[in-house]
């Protein structure tokens, strides 16, 4: 890279955020409690951006999924049924140690995006603290906050009716894998009206920051 073009790169890239890849993810839980579930598996899509074309492309080859190995495995049958992730694959998963160093090489320093990622990123959090001893240093922003502030006029909460809206078919649900790359298609759909208003990753942040101003019925 030539002198010229480092000077040219966006200032959230000589912050150490990667603007141009993105990774999309999902976890799958043993319950909705981030502070005490267990996380069993996380998958993760990347997605390039071009900003001078003002382009979103989906990396299918740039992608990630691991399940975590369950010392302990007492998911309730229901939540097994939703998840999919049976008390076999949880005890002969990946250590997690070494399923979180994978999942941290993965990302590098992409900046991270989900459905409701408050969620994600406490479970993701807390068991990196647990097992790496140190907290990701990576931004997160919610995919739903961005869905939000660039069609106001849609009366969608949850991850199916903002899939409804666009027409958007994710079968099976609830799995980390098709989630994400549903939530990858959601992403393209909505880039058009963030692309008219975002110029790097800082700009999508404080696109997403401004959805709480929105007054939602």
């Amino acid at each position: 890279m030539s002198w010229v073009d480092w000077l040219r790169r966006p200032l959230a890239a000589l912050a150490g955020v990667d603007d141009a890849r993105w990774v999309v993810l999902d976890v799958e839980t043993s319950g909705l409690d981030p502070q005490r579930d267990q996380l069993l598996a996380i998958a993760a899509i990347a997605v390039q951006v071009d900003w001078a074309g003002k382009r979103l492309s989906i990396l299918p080859g740039d992608s990630f999924e691991v399940v975590l190995r369950q010392t302990s495995v007492a998911s309730a049958k229901d939540n097994i049924l939703l998840h999919g992730i049976g008390l076999q694959r949880q005890r002969e998963g990946m250590p997690p140690e070494e399923a979180l160093r994978a999942f941290e090489r993965f990302i590098g320093h992409s900046p991270l995006l989900a459905f409701h990622a408050p969620f994600d990123q406490a479970m993701i959090g807390r068991h990196v603290l647990a097992h790496l001893g140190a907290a990701l240093p990576n931004r997160w922003v919610d995919i739903e906050q961005l869905c939000a502030v660039t069609h106001e006029k849609v009366k969608a909460r949850a991850l199916d009716e903002w899939l409804a809206h666009f027409g958007i078919v994710c079968a099976p649900r609830h799995q980390a894998a098709a989630d994400t790359l549903a939530e990858c298609e959601l992403l393209l759909r909505i880039w058009p009206k963030m692309a008219g208003q975002c110029h790097s990753w800082r700009d999508v942040e404080k696109l997403a920051a401004h959805q709480r101003w929105i007054a939602r019925a």
